[in-house]
């Protein structure tokens, strides 16, 4: 199972997996401030929960061990363990009107059972017959991410890394490397980095056909994807307190792109009542490209964090996110930030909320809501504290998601138009962090 969320239509994990390593070494720092010390420990446990769907529970470690020479190792652990119910994409089934002439009693409710997630059972409609279609699942990952840096001289920091993830029905093997030049005596930082990751989709139940009622299956059952990724950052500090970056980077996918768990209702042109499904079908190639504006701005008591990035690929999805951190000092041993998120996405060119029966079939299609219009709105803070007579820093972070799109299409037919095809899913995510350098 491939954990998602809003961003463009893309596995969550995979981003996380490629990116990590770059990550880990941003965390050195800390250690570096504090006199002395030689091991940083960076300890943190999420919960995440979408409500009636999928729920997370992560624990993460990491040890980034510094040496005199100013060169360090990170390694990191993740484990996730996942449960809960995930939309099949199919639309509501419908109840079938009194007169309705299909070999069936009034009144029936039209089930549309799928393979599901990671094996399970997938229901559409169940005892609510305008409910969206979810798939039960369960499933657990472990990650391991390596990170090396090197200073070159007093003027010039690289970064390499790994990655290796493997779960029930996915593995991931990937590497990055990054490169920080200092210029302008310090007031400038250029970034170069890349990365590329080869992952092998092996879904419970084989693979499927694209555009296919799903009994047949594809002669092997391992399909592989690439990814290979690049970017570009400047950095420039303006005043004591006033520093701006602006970073680009241009990712190629290539492979097996498609969730192998997702369906495609069919749909009658006249009364709207789901006839069968399809399996979904998508390009096996992908070109995202997205450019990041950031400022980071220190007043008195306070750092604010603002940021902007725009994105766009081949498949036309665009996006806009807005974030926003406030950074307050309470005293020496406590802080709060309050945190405002906005997220916006248009649909890809293939994305149907359903298929008419009769119709051609395209060329490909999806109905995964990842790729929908989707919008989100995230509220939410952090504390940080010391406890008295205590070494270390802790953190909890509560965040509130609400995600939401346009669940009233114009061309759906019949009883859909009835239906909220885009439910606002309520997300709470919470987040307990520990760090200690000695």
């Amino acid at each position: 199972m491939q954990l998602t969320t809003v961003a463009p239509g893309s596995s969550l994990r995979r981003r996380l997996g490629t990116a990590a390593c770059l990550l880990l070494a941003s965390g050195v720092s800390a250690a570096h401030a504090d006199g002395g010390a030689t091991t940083q420990l960076d300890a943190t446990a999420l919960i995440y929960g979408e409500k009636g769907r999928t729920n997370v529970v992560e624990p993460t470690a990491r040890v980034t061990r510094l040496f005199a020479n100013g060169q360090s190792l990170s390694a990191q652990l993740g484990i996730d363990v996942i449960t809960g119910a995930s939309p099949s994409g199919a639309t509501p089934s419908g109840r079938i009107p009194a007169g309705t002439t299909t070999g069936r009693g009034a009144g029936d409710d039209r089930v549309q059972t799928v393979t599901a997630a990671s094996g399970g059972s997938a229901s559409g409609g169940g005892a609510d017959p305008g409910a969206m279609p979810t798939a039960r699942f369960q499933d657990a990952r472990a990650a391991l991410d390596l990170g090396w840096t090197l200073p070159l001289g007093g003027w010039s920091t690289s970064t390499l890394g790994g990655h290796f993830s493997r779960e029930k029905d996915y593995q991931s093997v990937g590497g990055t490397g990054q490169v920080s030049i200092d210029m302008m005596h310090k007031l400038t930082t250029l970034t170069l980095g890349g990365g590329y990751n080869h992952d092998d989709v092996f879904p419970t139940g084989g693979l499927r056909y694209g555009l296919s009622d799903g009994t047949a299956r594809l002669p092997s059952g391992v399909a592989a994807k690439e990814f290979a990724n690049g970017m570009v950052g400047v950095s420039r500090i303006l005043t004591r307190g006033w520093m701006v970056g602006f970073n680009a980077s241009r990712t190629v996918e290539r492979g097996y792109l498609t969730d192998p768990y997702k369906i495609v209702s069919v749909l009658s042109a006249d009364s709207g009542l789901a006839q069968s499904s399809l399996t979904e079908r998508r390009p096996s190639r992908r070109q995202r490209t997205d450019v990041l504006g950031s400022t980071v701005y220190h007043f008195h008591d306070d750092v604010l964090h603002l940021s902007y990035r725009y994105y766009w690929d081949d498949w036309r999805v665009r996006s806009h996110t807005l974030d926003l951190k406030v950074r307050h000092e309470l005293d020496s041993q406590t802080w709060i930030e309050p945190h405002v998120r906005f997220y916006a996405q248009t649909a890809a060119s293939f994305y149907r909320f359903g298929l008419v029966q009769g119709a051609p079939l395209p060329d490909w299609v999806s109905a995964d809501y990842r790729l929908g219009p989707v919008r989100s709105v995230t509220v939410g803070g952090t504390v940080g504290f010391h406890l008295p007579d205590r070494p270390g820093e802790w953190s909890v972070r509560a965040e509130y998601i609400g995600q939401f799109g346009d669940g009233h299409p114009r061309n759906a037919p019949g009883i859909q138009r009835t239906f909220d095809l885009f439910p606002t899913v309520n997300i709470g995510t919470l987040v307990v962090s520990y760090s200690l350098a000695f």
